[in-house]
């Protein structure tokens, strides 16, 4: 499932905290040219000029002293700007060279901002500021659910609410010129990933818009009003101006091949987003081959469950029935939200058995909002970093007699305890102890690798109540593993939309109506869910290595305080990071 903060985030609550903060603001990139800065220097320098880019992370995070009154600017001209400062920074940090000292402040910080700005510098062959007009990867998966979180407990932040969503228009229209600049040079979207975004922009358009959230929570009606006249003024017509030109110039241009190779340099394209999102480089051919593999092994494994369990049933059969059996589905909408709500309380409360250190932040969850439901297979949104703000894990609750009890506790635990909340959370608040970079940078092979560990841990600590969740499990596991089959399937050896989703039918107890949307993600952001998979046999690897080498002396505890001690670090640091950890434990 996604991981909204998968989007890039960063936290400057260690400048906020320092008189020299708005000056870094000023002049970042201001530097002397012949001298050599420390680490920390080039990473305040880029903590701020990020945040100076991207004002509305600081909401996601709910940090101190920050504005909330702008959106990214989403012009090319910004980009080319952004991407001249990327090359600065690595050039100064390969003149300075990896630390050595593993575990280090400065180690945590360079291999994180380091592998951030090289996986971005190759990523940008993909031009996919081009063509994000997939259901996926359109902006309106991102803007409206900042305006649910925008503070508007004073006047002053009321008024930064009412002039972000005035910068909305900009925005929409900066969206539009881009998708059309990526026609003209031959990049798009799907046309069958995109052709829901008309519709689903609209939506936005109701009388529950989240883009309405500030007029409700501030509780003013000169307010109210306020916002509700920016809302139906100009924020409408861009809106309906971006559904306008989706349906009458995007979609009757967009491309009908599923495969990334059909864009300029696609097939390059591909390692680059493989890297990007997992840290790691494997090819295309490895990838498959892996997924393989690892269908074989889990298939095995639910053999043996049915064998017991669900006599006359194969896996295919099961597969099917789960979404269809009255037996195995839920009758309404308020069944699948509550059968998540039990669980999760037995999930916090097996934490301390499994971990030394876990976050001060809650976690609530809700079913995914009208405009979303549609799309939405389950996501987590941040906590703050204080801990105040608690995390949102969004449910799909829709079409619930369709819809497999199987399944729901893993995902569950994926999104929350012992998964991306908790993790996530854990990383927001690591204070002073790692530089903010590693509290808020996120990559997609140590996260949704750790949260997809997270539903087998969750197995260790007997949370999953029967054979069902069990089977849930390991069709969750299959349809991770799945995804190295189909996604390289797809974007590099001309698998068909068809031959995938009857490949995730076959292995998976999803239920249709979630293949056919996660068949069109794959479609429309390649490469990012190779990542779950990747990242979990990896911290599995070193999992078993550390148990090996330490035999009785290890301690779960301890090494999962060691997995999440340093934020989100890359694989290989992870790698390093473990190594070190079992020479200590010694």
């Amino acid at each position: 499932m996604k991981n909204f903060f998968v989007l890039v985030a960063i936290s400057i609550t260690a400048l906020a905290c320092n008189q020299e903060a708005d000056k870094s603001l000023s002049t970042a990139g201001t530097k002397e040219p012949d001298v050599q800065r420390s680490i920390e220097v080039i990473a305040d320098e880029y903590l701020a000029a990020l945040i100076e880019r991207f004002p509305q992370m600081g909401t996601y995070y709910s940090l101190p002293d920050v504005r909330h009154d702008r959106l990214e600017d989403k012009s090319l001209q910004a980009l080319s700007a952004w991407q001249e400062r990327e090359n600065d920074w690595l050039m100064e940090l390969e003149e300075i060279g990896a630390p050595w000292d593993i575990g280090s402040r400065d180690w945590v910080t360079f291999g994180i901002l380091y592998e951030s700005l090289v996986a971005s510098r190759a990523n940008r062959a993909c031009r996919n500021e081009l063509w994000q007009a997939s259901t996926t990867t359109a902006w309106y998966n991102e803007i409206p659910p900042l305006f649910e979180i925008q503070p508007v407990d004073s006047p002053q932040r009321q008024q930064e609410a009412l002039d972000r969503l005035g910068a909305l228009v900009a925005y929409i229209d900066q969206e539009i010129e881009n998708l059309r600049e990526g026609l003209a040079l031959g990049y798009s979207a799907p046309r069958l990933t995109s052709e829901q975004v008309p519709e689903a922009v609209r939506a936005l358009l109701s009388d529950d818009s989240p883009l309405l959230s500030p007029a409700l929570r501030a509780q003013d009606s000169a307010y109210s009003e306020k916002i509700h006249a920016v809302f139906a003024g100009e924020v409408t017509q861009a809106i309906n101006r971006f559904a306008d030109f989706m349906n009458e110039e995007y979609l009757p241009s967009a491309r009908l091949e599923i495969a990334l190779s059909a864009h300029p340099g696609g097939a390059d394209c591909y390692p680059a987003l493989v890297r990007y999102f997992s840290t790691i480089e494997p090819t295309a051919a490895e990838i498959h081959q892996l997924g393989l593999e690892q269908i074989a092994g889990i298939r095995a494994e639910m053999q043996a469950i049915i064998d017991v369990h669900f006599e006359g049933e194969t896996i295919e059969s099961l597969m099917k029935n789960l979404n269809i059996n009255p037996e195995y589905t839920f009758v309404t909408r308020d069944d699948v939200l509550n059968y998540a709500l039990n669980s999760l309380d037995a999930s916090k409360t097996a934490m301390a058995s499994a971990f030394g250190i876990l976050p001060r932040a809650d976690l609530l969850i809700k079913p995914y909002p009208a405009y979303r439901e549609a799309s939405g297979t389950g996501e987590y949104h941040s906590s703050s970093e204080d801990g105040s703000r608690p995390g949102v894990y969004y449910i799909a609750v829709v079409d619930p007699t369709h819809r497999s009890i199987a399944g729901q506790q893993s995902v569950l635990y994926h999104e929350g305890y012992p998964g991306h909340h908790l993790q996530g959370a854990i990383a927001l608040e690591l204070g002073d102890s790692v530089h903010a970079l590693a509290r808020y940078l996120w990559n997609s092979g140590y996260g949704e690798g750790w949260a997809l560990y997270s539903e087998r841990l969750a197995d260790e600590l007997g949370l999953y109540t029967g054979p069902l969740d069990k089977i849930g499990l390991l069709s969750d596991q299959a349809a991770r593993a799945a995804r190295l089959v189909v996604d390289s399937g797809i974007h590099t050896m001309g698998w068909t939309r068809q031959q995938a989703v009857d490949y995730m039918l076959s292995n998976t107890a999803w239920p249709p109506g979630d293949i056919e949307a996660e068949i069109n993600r794959y479609i429309s952001w390649p490469g990012q869910a190779n990542s779950y998979t990747l990242g979990m046999l990896e911290i599995r690897r070193l999992r078993d290595l550390a148990e090996a080498e330490l035999g009785p002396d290890f301690n779960i505890r301890s090494f999962h305080d060691r997995v999440l001690g340093f934020g989100s670090i890359t694989l290989p640091m992870l790698e390093e990071s473990v190594q070190a950890w079992i020479s200590e434990q010694r």
